[in-house]
């Protein structure tokens, strides 16, 4: 499968830092999400369309490894790439920041498909996931 990716950018804004200027470490989740999204949109299944399609895709998994701290005002670039989707949805993630591309945080998250009316864990991913993934890859 050829890589699936895709990056945000955005400015480590003031009301997610400490008084040293330090992103709290929570936010780094919310930088994820950032770039999961992007991806998702990439394969037209962001979160409106997995819940029109009838599965929730509730996140089972998140770690995160803290390299260097992002700071107040730091132009940084949230990137997700996908590495597993046909039982799992696993992406990996790299938060670096945008001048120099020194790498701050990696980490990963992994979600599994839920039918809503059943609320079913599926241990084989959905034909909807699985066919927009294949259809982004081609193009």
């Amino acid at each position: 499968m050829p890589e699936l990716a895709a990056e945000v950018a955005f400015e480590v804004p003031f009301f997610d830092v400490d008084v040293m200027d330090v992103a709290w470490h929570g936010h780094y989740v919310k930088y994820f999400e950032l770039a999961r999204c992007a991806l998702l949109r990439k394969i037209d299944y962001d979160y409106p369309k997995m819940r029109d399609s009838g599965y929730a895709w509730p996140v089972v998994k998140c770690y995160l490894k803290f390299v260097r701290s992002a700071r107040y005002g730091q132009q940084v670039v949230a990137r997700a790439i996908l590495r597993d989707y046909k039982n799992q949805l696993r992406l990996d993630y790299e938060i670096r920041d945008a001048a120099s591309g020194e790498r701050l945080t990696t980490g990963y998250t992994v979600q599994l498909a839920v039918a809503m009316p059943t609320g079913e864990l599926q241990f084989v991913s959905p034909n909807c996931l699985i066919e927009r993934v294949e259809k982004a890859c081609e193009n």
